[in-house]
């Protein structure tokens, strides 16, 4: 999949950035740079390969030292609520910042 200068000129404008023309070029080459390195590294057969727990798994003996999942803080739900400038049903209210 490559993209093309209108991709990349989509791209700057859903994310709010002014791109010069020379930019423009860069990151279009960049852009299709990586998803050329992640198109060959999807055609990879993997069937087989089982996953890692840890990266260092590959070469070494990893042993996890797992704990208890064990709540360790007091349930403060109405200290912290007290401070909340708008809160409702127990939960913090926020103003809306999706448009």
């Amino acid at each position: 999949m490559a993209l093309t200068s209108n991709d990349i000129d989509r791209i700057a404008n859903l994310a709010r950035l002014e791109l010069s023309p020379e930019e423009s070029a860069r990151m279009l080459s960049q852009l299709n740079g990586f998803f050329g390195m992640v198109e060959k590294m999807q055609a990879v057969d993997t069937s087989g390969v089982l996953p890692l727990a840890h990266p260092v798994a590959a070469i070494q003996d990893v042993v996890l030292r797992l704990r208890e999942d064990v709540a360790s803080e007091p349930n403060q739900r109405e200290a912290n609520m007290r401070n909340a400038p708008a809160q409702g049903e127990g939960l913090f209210l926020v103003p809306k910042v999706i448009e």
